[in-house]
């Protein structure tokens, strides 16, 4: 073959491995421009509350994920809040780079505390969540209005050190915690709710609460029948967060509205970079 001719051979093979990604004159990084894209986004670090598991946030976190964002999906041990910001806690300071924190329910407590200090969490984002004052407990805030009929529904397991776990009847689960969800769905999160001690319902926050120096989003769920949406309105004004209202959506409502609540999420994300 001649000079000439093996140097245009070479050439057009270059270009189809440029255009296929594999090689690139830009450096070794460059081969994955999607991965490039994610390490410049922040990090969505989610947080289930109450009767629920990190799994629920399923259709959010595969949303995000193909959104370009690195996603953790924290497993909240909900024994109680401080032990439980501080499992949280030591999560956030093995991330590197800017962090949005999403709690729900109960979990809002949890990264109202475990985000006080931390320099890299640029948003929290309540879904349906808990933000404190410190004195205030979850079972506190969800009595300050009506319409909360959580209570009615609680089935306890005594524990051997004197404290109580306490889960959703099944029968009622859907009805109280995910009425828009999917029956088939819903009845799934029935079975795989984990539980929360009653101890941890009625903890007080203590200390710092990162809102008060955090820029903070409110999705307040228009239809929970655990935390009353008063409740929640009230939280987001004396925070003065961004709301987003979701006309009938339930407790639940990261499960039945992924489209909606990750559109929120990442609505922070860019508002906060």
């Amino acid at each position: 073959m001649s000079r000439i001719r093996r140097t245009r051979v070479l050439g057009l093979a270059a270009s189809a491995l440029l255009a296929a990604g594999i090689f690139s004159t830009a450096g070794p990084s460059a081969a994955s421009a999607t991965h490039g894209q994610s390490r410049s986004k922040p990090t969505i670090v989610l947080v289930h509350g109450a009767f629920a598991d990190s799994s629920g946030w399923n259709g959010v976190t595969r949303r995000l994920l193909d959104d370009g964002y690195p996603v953790v999906a924290a497993a909240n041990p909900l024994r109680g809040v401080a032990s439980d910001a501080t499992a949280l806690k030591a999560l956030l300071t093995s991330i590197k780079g800017p962090v949005v924190l999403v709690g729900h329910s109960y979990g809002g407590l949890v990264i109202s505390t475990a985000a006080a200090g931390n320099a890299n969490v640029r948003a929290l984002v309540y879904v349906a969540a808990f933000a404190p004052e410190p004195g205030e407990s979850a079972a506190d805030l969800s009595a300050k209005y009506p319409g909360s009929t959580l209570g009615e529904t609680l089935r306890p397991v005594p524990l051997s050190d004197g404290d109580v776990d306490q889960y959703v009847d099944q029968a009622l689960f859907r009805k109280q915690f995910a009425a828009d969800v999917p029956a088939r769905d819903a009845a799934l999160m029935a079975v795989a709710q984990r539980p929360i001690t009653a101890s941890a319902l009625n903890e007080d926050a203590t200390g710092p609460q990162a809102w008060h120096g955090v820029r903070s989003y409110f999705l307040i769920a228009e239809a929970d029948k655990n935390i009353p949406p008063a409740v929640q309105h009230f939280m987001a004004e004396r925070a003065h967060g961004v709301v987003k209202s979701v006309k009938g959506g339930s407790h639940a409502v990261f499960a039945s509205q992924p489209g909606i609540s990750t559109s929120f999420i990442e609505r922070a994300a860019r508002e906060t970079a």
